[in-house]
């Protein structure tokens, strides 16, 4: 399918079934979400990555406006509901602030892998033991998608991304799992290296036994 959506270009990448709080204050962009909850109507998130609007980006439904302020800016809850393909920016629409696009929907595979999930998960849960980071998830388990645990493995905004236009669970599963299984060496490795810092200066009981 290919239609016209509003978009609200953000630095962010945001995926489907995500929970995303948004303060709105540009007139543009109020007007924008003023016209989506009259309407009932989504807009699009596209990711915007050095500066520039990339090629994939997220629809999402206004939930709920939080707050309203005397001066019109806004405080609303968004979900994202599903991958677009930006097929042409519109720069110009008669009475409007904001822009819009030409965008289609890529078919997007969500069967999972219960085995490869739990590894993925278990790696999660590892590196945020290593970080002393404490993390829950709103779902049990086996209910979790790889869109679910992407904001929760460190990746960067370019990797978050990446994995934004990966359109089958089993791989964007495996990029998580490829991720963690570089990044979690490497913060081990820090946190001995932030343990012999930590040492230095201190009275150390040691021993020169068996010379």
């Amino acid at each position: 399918m290919t239609n016209f959506i509003p978009i609200f270009p953000l630095g962010i990448v945001v995926y489907p079934q995500e929970q995303l709080n948004l303060h709105v204050f540009e007139p543009r962009y109020k007007q924008l979400v003023q016209e989506c909850v009259k309407d009932q109507k989504p807009f699009g998130i596209p990711t915007v990555l050095n500066k520039k609007i990339v090629e994939y980006g997220t629809l999402v439904q206004v939930l709920r406006v939080e707050k309203e302020y005397e001066n019109g800016e806004m405080d609303i809850v968004t979900q994202g509901l599903s991958v677009f393909r930006v097929l042409e920016i519109i720069k110009t629409i008669p009475d409007k602030l904001y822009d819009g696009a030409i965008v289609n929907y890529p078919e997007n595979n969500n069967k999972t892998h219960a085995r490869l999930r739990q590894q993925v998960l278990h790696a999660i849960r590892e590196l945020h033991h290593i970080l002393q980071v404490s993390k829950t998830f709103s779902k049990a388990d086996e209910e979790l998608t790889a869109y679910d645990l992407a904001h929760h493995a460190g990746l960067s905004l370019e990797e978050e991304y990446e994995l934004l236009h990966l359109f089958l669970e089993m791989q964007r599963l495996e990029y998580l799992k490829r991720h963690l299984l570089k990044v979690i060496p490497l913060m081990a490795e820090m946190e001995k290296l932030k343990e012999r810092v930590k040492l230095n200066g201190h009275f150390r009981n040691l021993s020169a036994e068996g010379l």
